[in-house]
């Protein structure tokens, strides 16, 4: 099965109700590419807890081939213009593709284990 792409949600630290600004985003990106490019995707929305920490990410893909490359690019692009609008912006839009025939998934909270051999440490040795 196609791994996908997976891009990381950034958002600014301490902002209120953060979970539904990353499930927003998330979803309103991966709905608006699904009907730009008149296909249908499947994605998820990830609350990221590593070591005390978090982070958001989206991860999508084509259920029946692998994504071409520009994928990733139309992601950012969409996640950066959504990422511009106020939270009350960001809900209406959120609430207007539901009723347009958006089907959000949840917010998936997930543990992932560092990859230490992964680390800049090891480049910074050697």
């Amino acid at each position: 099965m196609p791994r996908g792409v997976d891009i990381d949600i950034h958002l600014t630290p301490g902002i209120p109700d953060e979970n539904f600004v990353a499930e927003a985003l998330g979803n309103l990106a991966a709905y608006q590419l699904e009907s730009r490019r008149g296909e249908t995707l499947q994605w998820q929305v990830l609350r990221v807890e590593e070591s005390g920490r978090h982070h958001f990410r989206l991860v999508i893909r084509h259920p029946d081939r692998i994504l071409d490359l520009g994928l990733a690019h139309d992601l950012r692009d969409m996640l950066d213009r959504l990422s511009q609008q106020s939270q009350d912006e960001l809900r209406a839009a959120f609430h207007r593709a539901q009723r347009n025939g958006l089907v959000p998934v949840r917010l998936r909270h997930v543990r992932e284990t560092p990859d230490l051999w992964q680390d800049d440490f090891w480049n910074w040795i050697g």
